[in-house]
């Protein structure tokens, strides 16, 4: 029986886009359902096996205008065994001012960490490697994440060493957008990343290494 994913929609634009990218990447081999801040009730998760937050606006105004009144339902489901893959502002969410999902790991700014290849927030192929090999993501603010690696397994880098994609036991959580279609690369200095969505690859492998936990 397939799995079931349930991909948060928060934005008209921007989270919308995420959520069919995602979509695109890991294909047919699962069931989907996408919900908003209205569907969630307490059983909503009951029959979904990945709750999957990806990209949108990530900041406390945000998280406390569209969500705060139903993370209970969010940790009750990832205390009884489900899975949390977040994406940008979706791992933003994993953190302790938000969900506080994690043990000992921290969603952090990229951008504002120790020798970053980047300061800028918004649209750039940013440096990564990903399971030793070298490669550029689309990147838009997104987090590292920062603690005991010795909790988590590390999936990606970005070019400073710092996590860029992370596994804590059922919460899968990436910095940089692997769900990117080619026309979220269609300025001229980003195109040439865009390397036929190769990135869709290694996101479906992440996921269903996620959902082996």
């Amino acid at each position: 029986m397939s799995s079931t994913i349930a991909l948060f929609v928060q934005h008209p634009r921007c989270s919308v886009q995420s959520v069919n990218g995602v979509i695109k990447a890991l294909g047919q081999n699962y069931n989907y359902k996408v919900f908003t801040k209205h569907e969630v009730e307490d059983d909503y998760f009951d029959a979904v096996d990945c709750v999957c937050f990806p990209g949108g606006v990530g900041d406390s105004d945000t998280y406390d205008v569209l969500f705060k009144h139903h993370e209970h339902s969010i940790r009750r489901y990832v205390q009884n065994g489900g899975h949390f893959f977040g994406i940008c502002m979706g791992a933003y969410w994993a953190g302790r001012h938000y969900l506080n999902l994690m043990d000992g790991c921290e969603p952090e700014q990229y951008i504002k960490r120790p020798n970053t290849c980047t300061r800028r927030y918004y649209s750039k192929a940013v440096e990564c490697n990903w399971q030793g090999n070298a490669d550029r993501f689309f990147f838009y603010d997104g987090p590292a994440f920062v603690g005991n690696e010795s909790n988590y397994e590390v999936h990606a880098r970005y070019a400073n060493g710092d996590p860029a994609a992370i596994i804590q036991g059922r919460i899968g959580l990436i910095g940089p957008h692997l769900e990117a279609e080619e026309y979220w690369y269609d300025k001229p200095y980003l195109h040439k990343y865009w390397n036929d969505g190769k990135h869709h690859i290694l996101l479906k492998h992440f996921v269903e290494r996620l959902l082996e936990k």
